[in-house]
């Protein structure tokens, strides 16, 4: 006969005592959930959670539509990759977020100079600037001192008259010899002279950069000065020619408008010395003007 008394029956409702044994202890399901939790947060901080990106702001601006005539800036958060370029910030914005965000492009390798833009306040290519070389926001605008026609697209018909008023290209009635391989040659010394200038691509950032320009519409600027370096100092030319392109740099709206800034030397995505082809040029029109009696 045990000696054990009996406890009275527990009512159904009443919980079961607890047992000294399992205070503070939780159920496995409980602990495998806390310590997932505590796994997730150490190995994965929140901050590495989130996709990498950087904000850029880019100027918009519509005259045909109705509520876009008013300038502003659109933010847009991209995904960051190694050696992502403007550009390439720009063109994911487009096929991403917002399809009418227009600007130009073409080759995407810095050679045909459609897609100078002012980027964090400097003329830039956006096919040659990389993203990790700015600080954010990253502000994108079109190339100052132009008209707008949208969003980050000037109109560079002025420019272009201004290219073609130099008369930028090759002038030579004289045929060589029969010969000399009838071709115009040019000495290897000449060629590294005139080297620098027969890099540009037109795009304009040095014209935009300017201020000579922005107050003087009828100054031929440093790009179409630099052309018309080109073919001043090509020695395949002959010396009537070259007076005749000294005419057209030596004008009130010419050369001498230049106030050495360097501003347009300086955002050259070439690399062009333009200000110091633009100070030669200015000497050899002095020089021809020069009479000795």
């Amino acid at each position: 006969m045990s000696t054990q008394q009996q406890e009275p029956e527990q009512p159904e409702s009443q919980e079961a005592p607890e047992d000294p044994e399992m205070r503070g202890a939780e159920s496995p399901v409980d602990e495998k959930e806390k310590q997932g939790g505590d796994i997730d947060q150490q190995t994965t901080p929140e901050s590495e959670l989130e996709e990498e990106s950087v904000l850029i702001k880019v100027f918009r601006y519509d005259p045909e539509v109705e509520g876009k005539q008013e300038p502003r800036f659109d933010d847009f958060h991209v995904p960051f990759e190694k050696g992502m370029t403007v550009l390439d910030a720009v063109m994911y914005a487009r096929d991403t977020y917002d399809s009418s965000l227009t600007f130009r492009h073409s080759c995407r390798q810095a050679v045909c100079g459609s897609d100078a833009f002012f980027v964090n306040g400097k003329q830039r290519l956006g096919c040659k600037t990389q993203i990790a070389d700015l600080s954010q926001p990253i502000r994108i605008e079109p190339l100052p001192h132009q008209e707008v026609v949208k969003d980050l697209v000037v109109d560079m018909d002025h420019f272009y008259d201004q290219m073609h008023t130099v008369e930028p290209y090759f002038q030579n009635e004289e045929t060589p010899d029969a010969s000399d391989l009838e071709e115009q040659r040019q000495s290897r010394e000449n060629r590294e002279k005139v080297k620098m200038s027969t890099r540009c691509i037109w795009c304009g950032a040095c014209m935009s950069s300017c201020n000579i320009a922005a107050g003087d519409n009828e100054y031929l600027g440093p790009a179409a000065i630099n052309k018309a370096y080109r073919f001043a100092m090509d020695n395949r030319e002959p010396a009537d020619v070259k007076e005749h392109r000294l005419r057209i740099l030596e004008q009130e709206h010419g050369v001498w408008r230049c106030q050495t800034q360097f501003s347009c030397t300086e955002v050259c995505p070439k690399d062009i010395p333009l200000t110091e082809h633009i100070q030669e040029l200015k000497r050899e029109a002095v020089k021809k003007n020069l009479k000795f009696w």
